[in-house]
């Protein structure tokens, strides 16, 4: 569920506002999109994936996060490297490698066929 935008990366570039597919954020003229609607978020990163400077945070959590869990802490979530993570994760962003690079399930195909019984390969 989103838990942040970030203040101080924000550039009001609105694209979280444009790809949310539930309309959680709303536009505010002059100043950084805000979470408006929580309760609607689907968890589904769309906002993160496109945001290009890394200025969203969105919890792998069904709800909201316990206050107490840091997830709204952007000093925080910047110290441990969650702000852009999923974009990371996925190879978004410049500088990054596409996940579809790191896919290794060519080595677990072939790793299942090596077990099979002989005659079943």
């Amino acid at each position: 569920m989103i838990e942040l935008v970030s203040p101080s990366r924000c550039i009001d570039c609105n694209k979280c506002v444009e790809v949310c597919p539930t309309n959680v954020f709303d536009e505010v003229p002059g100043g950084h999109p805000v979470i408006a609607r929580q309760q609607d978020c689907q968890t589904c990163f769309m906002c993160e994936a496109h945001c290009p400077v890394d200025a969203l945070f969105v919890a792998p959590l069904a709800g909201p996060a316990p206050e107490d869990s840091g997830y709204r802490d952007e000093d925080a979530l910047e110290a441990a490297g969650r702000l852009g993570e999923y974009r990371e994760w996925i190879g978004w962003g410049r500088g990054r490698r596409p996940g579809s690079l790191r896919d290794r399930n060519a080595e677990l195909t072939e790793l299942a066929a090596s077990t099979l019984p002989q005659g079943l390969q």
